[in-house]
């Protein structure tokens, strides 16, 4: 049986709390991406954001990545040719 939320959150560091945040507020960082470098779902990012942001923040935020083609691969028009994997590596290093 896998960890719990709570668990996989306390055993986070400020770095990787503050990278998961900057990936969920890229536009072109689909929460695929998320899942496949960091391990956490769409749902846990989304628990993880309204944990650590103000309320009005995570509202803004919620707002703005409902329905974003660009956070959801399979919704993507196939002309949109960037590749959201070297978006999310150019900012691992930072933390």
């Amino acid at each position: 049986m896998g960890a719990t939320f709570s668990q996989r959150y306390a055993s986070l560091s400020e770095g990787d709390i503050s990278a998961i945040i900057q990936m969920a507020w890229e536009d072109r960082t689909a929460f695929e991406t998320i899942q496949e470098r960091i391990g956490w779902s769409e749902a846990d990012v989304i628990r993880l954001m309204r944990h650590e942001l103000q309320p009005n923040s995570f509202r803004l935020w919620r707002k703005r990545m409902k329905g974003r083609t660009t956070k959801h691969r399979a919704l993507r028009h196939p002309e949109m040719k960037f590749d959201d994997r070297l978006v999310a590596d150019h900012r691992r290093a930072n933390c």
